[in-house]
C-alpha cells in the first residue's frame, strides 16, 4: 500500500491545452463517486478499464473517473455518464484471489466531461478542470468551524473514523477539502455524494456537508441510546433469571410450592379435562414438555402457555344435538319471520334430509343475497333456534387482512387464530350455525386476499381438515352450517360463488311489510318502549303512508326505526301524564315523523308526446321512472342527462338507431335524424342511473318525439331491445311491477321470458294490474303508440311554411 502511495506523488495532473482542456483515458465507475484529496479503492470494472489503468501506471499519467448512469453500455456515449467526474491519479493495482482487479486511486480535482474522443481500445474523453468558485472568508470560517466540531462529534459515535483522518480534518485549511474529505467519510446513498461532486462553491458544499453531519449525528446518537437501552435491559433480565433461580431453591429448601411448576400442573390438568383428540392429546403434550424444560422467564413462556390454552379451550367433540322435528322448525321459522316462502322451505328440505341421511349428509354452504333489513341475519338465528344448535355470527365488512381468517403464524408476537377458530371457541361446539356476515364487503390489498381464504373454509370438500395458521392441526369444520350474507353477489370471485347455494331474499311488497309491522314491529316496539298496556295501535293507511312516505328500502329495519320513532314520542307523554291518542292515523304522522321523507315520483296523468314511463329497480326497491325525449334543430346529436351510466348509454343509442331504422315504416323522412338533435332527460338528476332495462321505454319515447304520436299514460314498461327490435328479459320483475301498482298503473309491459318470474309476486299484488308480454319492439309500439295527429307533424307543417315564405321572399326580390 505504501509503494501505491509513493507512486500518487510520481504522477503529474494533465495540463490543459489552450482551450482549457485536458484528454485522458476514462474509467466508467458503477454507484461510485471520487472525491478529490481522497484515497479509494475501485474495483477495475472492464478489460478497457484495465488496459487504460495499466498505461497510465506505465506513462505515469492520470486517468478520469465518472459515474455510470445505469448499467455498463455495449456503446459509451455521454449521455451514459454523469457530466461531472474526478481527474484520479492510480498508485497500485493488484489482483484478489476471486480473480479480480483492485486499484487505489487519490481524487486530484473536478473534471466536467466535454466529449468521448475515442471508444477503442478504451475510453478516452476531453474534460474541463473545475476550480473552487472562493466564498466570503467570514462565512468559511464559520462553516469550517461547525463542520469540524460536528466531525470529530460524530466521531465519537463512528469507530471507522481513525485519530489520523480526524486529526488531519482539524488542522485543514481549505474548505473545499475539508468537504470532499468529510463527505467521503460519510455513508451516503450515491446519488447524494454525486451532487456533492457537482457542487463548485466552497461554501455550498460546506454548508450541505453541516446539514448530512448533523443527520448523522442525530442517528448515531439514537443507535447509540438504542444500544444502552437494550444493554440495561438484558442486564435487567440476567438479574431477574438469576434471582427467581435463588427463590426457587430456597423456595424447595423451605417445602414451598414452586409457582411455576404450580402453572404446569395447571396446564396438565387442563389437558387432561379437555376432549382432545389423540393427535391434538400429544401436540398439547409435546408443547407441555417443551414449556417443563424452559426457564420461568424465557420469552416463549407466555406463547406456548397461550397455544395450549387454545388447543385446550376449542371444541373438537363436543357437538350439540339436532332437533330434526319438521313441524317444530316450520312453527319456529313461520314464528319468526313472514313470507320468505323459497327460504324457509329449503330449510326444511335440509332438515328432512338431514333426518333421513344422517351424518352422511355433508352440510350446504347457504349465501342469503337480498337488500338490507330483509330478514337475512335473523333468519340464521331463527335456523339455530329451530335445529337447537348454537348461533354465532362474524361479520366480514372491511376485512382486508387474510390473517383475520386464517390466524398468524405463531412467531409472530401477539398471534392469534383467525376469526373461525375464535368465533368456534365462543359456541363451544363443533356443529353451531355459523353466520358470515357481509361477504361482499370482503377487501384485498397487500396484505392478502381474505375472500381466497374463505374458499377452504366454505368448502365441503376441504373443510374437514381446515388449517389455521395459528393453530397449526387440522380442524374439522364439515359439521358446521355456514350461512353467508351480501347485498350484491357482483363483487364475490367467481371460485367463492361456486361454492355458494345462492338463494335470494327480494325485497318484501307493502302488504308485506304491513303484516310484518302488525305481527313483528310493533308488538316488540310496544314492549321494548312500554306501551304494552296502553293498548296504543295504528291504522292499516298509517303504516302504509310510513313505507310510502317515510321509508325508501326493500327490507324493513327503516319502518321499524320510524314506529320506534312513534313509540319514543308517544311514550314521552305517557310519562309527562298527558292524554295519548288511541289510534295513530295517516293524518297525524306528521305530528309524529315530520313531513314526508321521500316524494315518490307521479306518473304521467296525461298522454303525451316523447313521455314514456319505465320501471327501474334497485336493492332498495323498485321504482317508475318518466323518459323525456325532445327533438331540437340541430346536426343529428344525441345528448343524454339524468347522470345515466355507460350501460343506459348504450341502451339509449341503440334505442335511437332502432327507431332510424324504422324510418320508413312510420314516414319519417331520412334528413330528420341530420337535421334534428335528440336530447333524452331522465328527472331526479342528482340520482345515478344505469342498466339495459330501459331500453324499450327509450325506444318507444324517441319514436314518439320523431312521429308526434303521443304515447298512453296508462302504460308503464321495461325490457332491453336489440339493434333488430327483439325484447330481451331483466331483472327485478317483482320490484318493478309492484312500483308500477303503488303509482297506481294498472296496465305493465314486460319480456315475454320473464314470465317465469312472475311466481315470485303474491297474488294478491297483481289482483288489479294488467300484464302484457312482448318479444318484439313492435308490439310495444302497438301498445302504447296513440294514432298520428290528423294534421300531420307539426315540425313538416312549419317546414311547408317556411319554404312557402322563403319562396315568396325570393320572388319578390326577383321582381
Amino acid at each position: 500500500m505504501a509503494t501505491g502511495i509513493k507512486d500518487f506523488f510520481k504522477t503529474q495532473d494533465a495540463v490543459p491545452d489552450p482551450n482549457g482542456l485536458i484528454e485522458r483515458p476514462l474509467i466508467p465507475l458503477r454507484g461510485l463517486v471520487i472525491f478529490p484529496n481522497t484515497i479509494t479503492p475501485i474495483d477495475v470494472p472492464t478489460s478497457p478499464a484495465l488496459s487504460a489503468i495499466q498505461i497510465a501506471l506505465l506513462k505515469k499519467q492520470t486517468v478520469i473517473g465518472a459515474a455510470l448512469r445505469g448499467a455498463f453500455p455495449s456503446q459509451l456515449t455521454l449521455d451514459d455518464l454523469y457530466p461531472i467526474g474526478t481527474e484520479m491519479a492510480v498508485g497500485h493495482m493488484m489482483r484478489l484471489p476471486d480473480d479480480r482487479r483492485n486499484a487505489l486511486v487519490q481524487g486530484r480535482r473536478r473534471v466536467q466531461i466535454v466529449e468521448i474522443i475515442q471508444a477503442t481500445p478504451y475510453p478516452i474523453v476531453r474534460a474541463r478542470p473545475l476550480n473552487d468558485i472562493p466564498a466570503l472568508l467570514d462565512e468559511t470560517r464559520s462553516l469550517m468551524r461547525s463542520v469540524q466540531e460536528r466531525f470529530q462529534r460524530a466521531s465519537e459515535f463512528n469507530p471507522s473514523i481513525s485519530e489520523d483522518v480526524l486529526a488531519y480534518a482539524l488542522n485543514l485549511d481549505s474548505p473545499g477539502v475539508l468537504a470532499d474529505l468529510v463527505a467521503s467519510t460519510l455513508t451516503l446513498p450515491f446519488e447524494d455524494r454525486q451532487r456533492m461532486l457537482e457542487m463548485p462553491g466552497e461554501n455550498e458544499r460546506l454548508r450541505h456537508v453541516a446539514d448530512l453531519l448533523a443527520q448523522e449525528l442525530k442517528m448515531l446518537e439514537l443507535k447509540d441510546e438504542i444500544s444502552s437501552q437494550v444493554q440495561q435491559e438484558m442486564d435487567r433480565s440476567q438479574r431477574e433469571i438469576y434471582l427467581r433461580e435463588q427463590m426457587r431453591i430456597i423456595q424447595t429448601e423451605l417445602g414451598e410450592q414452586d409457582f411455576f411448576q404450580q402453572e404446569i400442573n395447571e396446564v396438565r390438568e387442563s389437558i387432561l379435562k379437555a376432549e382432545l383428540p389423540p393427535e391434538i392429546h400429544e401436540k398439547a403434550s409435546r408443547e407441555l414438555s417443551r414449556l417443563m424444560m424452559m426457564p420461568p422467564m424465557a420469552p416463549e413462556v407466555g406463547m406456548i402457555r397461550t397455544y395450549i390454552d387454545w388447543l385446550t379451550a376449542i371444541p373438537w367433540v363436543k357437538q350439540s344435538e339436532d332437533n330434526l322435528n319438521l313441524a317444530h322448525a316450520e312453527r319456529i321459522l313461520e314464528a319468526d319471520h313472514y313470507g320468505l316462502r323459497k327460504v324457509k322451505e329449503r330449510i326444511l328440505e335440509y332438515i328432512a334430509v338431514r333426518k333421513l341421511a344422517g351424518s352422511k349428509m355433508k352440510s350446504p354452504i347457504l349465501c342469503f343475497v337480498g337488500p338490507p333489513g330483509v330478514g337475512k341475519t335473523s333468519l340464521g338465528r331463527s335456523i339455530a333456534r329451530a335445529l337447537g344448535r348454537e348461533f354465532v355470527r362474524v361479520s366480514l365488512g372491511g376485512v382486508r387482512d387474510e390473517a383475520e381468517i386464517r390466524g398468524h403464524r405463531r412467531t409472530y408476537i401477539g398471534a392469534l387464530p383467525g376469526r373461525i377458530i375464535q368465533t368456534l371457541r365462543r359456541a363451544g361446539t363443533i356443529n353451531p350455525v355459523f353466520v358470515l356476515d357481509e361477504v361482499d364487503k370482503l377487501g384485498m390489498d397487500f396484505r392478502g386476499d381474505p375472500s381466497s381464504a374463505l374458499l377452504e373454509v366454505l368448502d365441503p370438500e376441504q373443510n374437514h381438515a381446515y388449517s389455521d395458521h395459528y393453530l397449526e392441526v387440522p380442524y374439522d369444520l364439515s359439521k358446521v352450517l355456514f350461512i353467508t350474507t351480501a347485498n350484491d353477489l357482483d363483487p364475490l370471485p367467481p371460485a367463492l360463488l361456486d361454492r355458494l347455494e345462492v338463494i335470494e331474499f327480494s325485497g318484501y311488497t307493502e302488504e308485506e311489510k304491513v303484516a310484518i309491522a302488525r305481527n313483528f314491529l310493533l308488538p316488540n316496539q310496544m314492549e321494548a318502549h312500554g306501551l304494552a298496556g296502553t293498548k296504543l295501535s295504528f291504522e292499516t293507511r298509517a303504516l302504509q303512508e310510513i313505507i310510502r312516505s317515510y321509508t325508501y328500502e326493500g327490507g324493513v329495519r327503516s319502518l321499524n326505526r320510524e314506529i320506534a320513532n312513534v313509540a319514543r314520542k308517544v311514550a314521552r307523554r305517557v310519562a309527562e301524564d298527558k292524554p295519548i291518542p288511541r289510534r295513530i292515523t295517516a293524518a297525524r304522522l306528521p305530528d309524529y315523523l315530520g313531513p314526508p321523507l321521500y316524494l315518490h315520483q307521479l306518473a304521467n296523468q296525461e298522454d303525451a308526446v316523447g313521455l314514456a314511463t319505465g320501471l327501474v329497480w334497485s336493492y332498495d326497491g323498485g321504482d317508475i321512472s318518466v323518459i323525456e325525449v325532445a327533438i331540437l334543430p340541430g346536426k343529428g346529436s344525441l345528448t343524454l342527462t339524468g347522470q345515466l351510466g355507460e350501460v343506459m348509454q348504450e341502451s339509449a343509442q341503440t334505442a335511437l338507431s332502432y327507431v332510424r331504422s324504422r324510418a320508413s315504416d312510420y314516414d319519417l323522412p331520412h334528413d330528420d335524424f341530420e337535421n334534428y338533435d335528440v336530447h333524452v332527460h331522465l328527472p331526479e338528476g342528482a340520482v345515478p342511473k344505469d342498466g339495459p332495462s330501459a331500453g324499450i321505454t327509450l325506444a318507444a319515447a324517441i319514436l314518439s318525439a320523431f312521429t308526434e304520436c303521443k304515447i298512453r299514460s296508462s302504460f308503464a314498461m321495461t325490457g332491453e331491445i336489440t339493434l333488430r327490435g327483439k325484447v330481451l328479459p331483466v331483472g327485478g320483475i317483482k320490484e318493478k311491477v309492484l312500483a308500477a301498482r303503488r303509482a297506481h298503473i294498472h296496465k305493465v309491459i314486460l319480456p315475454t321470458q320473464n314470465k317465469k318470474d312472475l311466481v315470485d309476486i303474491p297474488p294478491e299484488a297483481m289482483k288489479d294490474l294488467e300484464l302484457f308480454f312482448v318479444d318484439d319492439m313492435q308490439q310495444v309500439l302497438d301498445r302504447v303508440l296513440l294514432p298520428p295527429p290528423p294534421d300531420g307533424r307539426k315540425r313538416d307543417a312549419e317546414r311547408q311554411e317556411n319554404e312557402k315564405s322563403e319562396e315568396a321572399l325570393e320572388a319578390a326580390r326577383e321582381a
